[in-house]
């Protein structure tokens, strides 16, 4: 279908356009003005040249735009793998918004000499747009939040040089390119792009066993292809199976692009691709580590490439590490995707002390576009996609809480924070940085010294509803934007006053790498006990994924656990925790009985649905559980365990009480926590001996039996009391 509006767009977007495409760059062209002036100068672009993959991206398909070319903004994550040379970015029609994360993702699937064209308003930033719904948690409305991040974005494309901007009642201004960079040199290898892909293509294919392989790069550096070309060659050599996960399919949709290719013979069935005497297959992280813990991945021989590292918990992969004797891990360094210099400062410790002969190469070439290109400069200043914490020891620090008005027009600063949560934590994403600035009950907290910002919280306000609204949430009748802790506690405990109660969440709390170990994080989290304690706040909160180094930070900080997700999260392999510390008579109440609950639950769920959490995690929780002396009968069974012949699975409810009355003691011994493993998750000798080492079921038994009697010793047990 032809476009409505005929007229041609102006002849100097076409000499930009004719400029990228030598240079093999891409562009932004920055339309402002009213909705209708936009779309028809966009539509305008659009019939202006014979665009081989062009992508309108907004609430609606516009009149005269295939279905077909139209994406709504959410949908953006479907077309990472694909390529585009022109997408349309609509910010500007009254129901649409500009989504960061939609915008950088969608960025990044440009080709050299492709256009990005975006729509907004020509007082973009004076207020929320529809995006902005997202942010409005109960009881706010979205016209009533802030819009700094906008006005921060506006402001940061006045003045980029390398834009094009076409105003309302203007003609588009046309930017001065940059000199473009030598241009590199031909790799050797005719199925790569550049040099830097065929060397990491060959380490591929030559991994040894227990010499791991650390791929980073930035994005469109081809490090997902490079996987699927050393997949093709690996299944051309007779490797029979290869597992592939990320922290989603499409992340690794150009691996099986490249399988497609060079394997024309093989077959692609889902997230599995099939030749003649071998495969590849895609596993999700939770289901991975499900078949690692069952014993039916890993092992002698087999491989394991992992791509978006950065996206996946330290712990998990340090598992894998394990499990495959060759293995490789691919990472974005700055994007949307995650933090690789996080992933680096995290895992490179346990990377070492496990396997220290393992390899590192980074992908410094474009491959999608060429080098110089100003669309990634000006998509990663936009998005902070390439943010970094300050790297200098800042000496004394003092604490102060953030005015966001005033961090909102502080670069600097504002890029020292933000580069410091995206290090820390594997989820933080480019709509994160909006909600620092705008989320209306957002504070940040930071401490700072000389030579920058060492440590910064980031903490949310929930809770404090009505009586009613609280029965209704509670009953599952209702289920207002936000408040996450409050909402979980009172859905899934049972517990109406942890809505009607006012809680604080600490969303993030994050320690510049050369500060840590320093009492900084602890140093923050007291202060803002003492805060929410003046101001009446009833509990202090947290959330994260379960794993056994957080659990014991926020324990020491006297946290205690009141809910565990019974499933592992997709993305991450983890269970889902929740802390909280109470600062109130009503916040003690409230805590006494989540605890109480919880506890009561933990065996039953540990037997059942838990039955495969971490068995660290699963001591870790077992500790927190009140103490209970050991009865003379339970004292009789252990004995006969530990020193007879007493079948242990006969003993069992002695040996849970056992476990339990030294828990508090044994946090982190990773024998006990094996034992717990046994006792209370059922899980069965033959993944004990895998994760003891240990050759078969009689020596699982004799190292059971041994384990009782040190635990027994330990808690000064080794005798009953009837003095046998």
């Amino acid at each position: 279908m032809p476009p409505v509006n005929t007229a041609s767009a102006p002849p100097e977007l076409e000499t930009f356009h004719r400029e990228l495409v030598t240079r093999r760059w891409r562009g932004l062209l920055w339309l402002s003005g009213d909705a209708e002036r936009c779309r028809d100068r966009a539509r305008e672009v659009w019939a202006s040249e014979a665009w081989q993959a062009a992508l309108w991206v907004g609430p609606a398909a516009p009149e005269g735009i295939e279905s077909t070319a139209w994406l709504p903004a959410n949908k953006a994550r479907t077309r990472l793998g694909g390529e585009q040379d022109l997408v349309v970015f609509d910010a500007v029609s009254p129901e649409a918004g500009f989504d960061p994360e939609a915008f950088g993702a969608l960025s990044g699937t440009l080709r050299a000499g492709g256009l990005m064209v975006l729509m907004t308003p020509a007082d973009w930033g004076a207020r929320p747009d529809a995006d902005y719904a997202r942010l409005a948690e109960h009881p706010w409305s979205p016209e009533n939040l802030s819009s700094r991040y906008l006005a921060r974005l506006s402001s940061l494309l006045s003045n980029a040089p390398e834009v094009a901007p076409w105003p309302a009642g203007a003609a588009p201004v046309i930017p001065v390119l940059a000199l473009a960079p030598r241009q590199a040199a031909a790799p050797s290898d005719p199925a790569c792009l550049t040099p830097d892909q065929a060397d990491a293509v060959a380490r591929l294919v030559r991994l040894r066993r227990r010499r791991p392989l650390v791929i980073t790069a930035d994005r469109g550096r081809g490090k997902t292809a490079a996987l699927g070309i050393a997949c093709a060659r690996l299944l051309a050599r007779g490797i029979d199976e290869i597992l592939v996960t990320a922290p989603r399919p499409s992340a690794v949709a150009g691996l099986f692009e490249r399988l497609a290719v060079l394997c024309p013979e093989g077959v692609r069935r889902g997230n599995r691709f099939e030749v003649e005497g071998g495969c590849v297959s895609f596993l999700a992280p939770d289901e991975l580590q499900s078949r690692i813990e069952r014993g039916e991945a890993g092992g002698a021989g087999r491989w394991l490439l992992v791509d978006e590292a950065a996206a996946i918990p330290a712990g998990l992969l340090g598992g894998w590490l394990e499990a495959f004797p060759r293995i490789a891990f691919a990472t974005t360094v700055h994007g949307y995707e995650g933090a690789g210099r996080g992933f680096a400062l995290r895992f490179r410790e346990r990377l070492t002390r496990f396997a220290p002969d393992w390899r590192e190469i980074h992908l410094a070439t474009p491959v999608r576009w060429a080098e110089g290109d100003p669309l990634e400069a000006l998509t990663s200043r936009l998005l902070m996609l390439d943010a970094e914490p300050d790297s200098g020891q800042p000496g004394t620090v003092s604490r102060q809480r953030e005015d966001r008005r005033a961090l909102a027009v502080d670069e600097p600063r504002l890029r020292a924070i933000f580069g410091l949560l995206v290090q820390a934590h594997y989820r933080t994403t480019p709509g994160d940085l909006r909600r620092l600035l705008d989320a209306p009950a957002t504070r940040i907290a930071s401490l700072s010294g000389d030579a920058g910002v060492a440590a910064v919280a980031v903490i949310s306000d929930e809770g404090g509803f009505d009586a009613e609204l609280a029965e209704r949430v509670a009953r599952g009748e209702r289920r207002p934007r936000g408040h996450l802790l409050a909402q979980s506690l009172a859905a899934h405990a049972g517990e109406r006053e942890a809505l009607t109660a006012r809680l604080r969440r600490i969303l993030r709390i994050a320690v510049v790498p050369q500060c840590r170990r320093q009492g900084l994080g602890a140093r923050l989290l007291a202060a803002e006990q003492t805060d929410a304690e003046a101001e009446g706040i009833d509990l202090l909160g947290a959330s994260f994924g379960a794993e056994p180094g957080l659990l014991a930070f926020w324990q020491a900080q006297g946290f205690r656990v009141v809910r565990l997700g019974l499933t592992r999260e997709t993305s991450t392999g983890e269970h889902a925790l929740m802390m909280v510390r109470p600062l109130s008579g009503t916040g003690e109440a409230l805590v006494a009985r989540l605890i109480r609950r919880f506890h009561r639950q933990l065996p039953s769920l540990l037997a059942f649905e838990l039955s495969e959490l971490e068995p660290l995690v699963a001591l870790a929780l077992l500790g927190e559980r009140p103490a209970e002396s050991l009865s003379p009968e339970d004292r009789r069974d252990l004995d006969d365990v530990a020193h007879g012949h007493r079948d242990p699975a006969m003993a069992r409810p002695a040996m849970q009480a056992l476990i339990a009355a030294v828990a508090p003691h044994g946090q982190g011994d990773a024998e006990l926590a094996m034992l717990a493993a046994w006792a209370f998750q059922g899980r069965a000798d033959d993944w004990l001996a895998r994760r003891l080492s240990l050759s078969g079921a009689r020596q699982v038994d004799a190292w059971r039996r041994r384990s009782v009697a040190r635990w027994l010793e330990a808690a000064n047990l080794s005798k009953n009391e009837d003095g046998r």
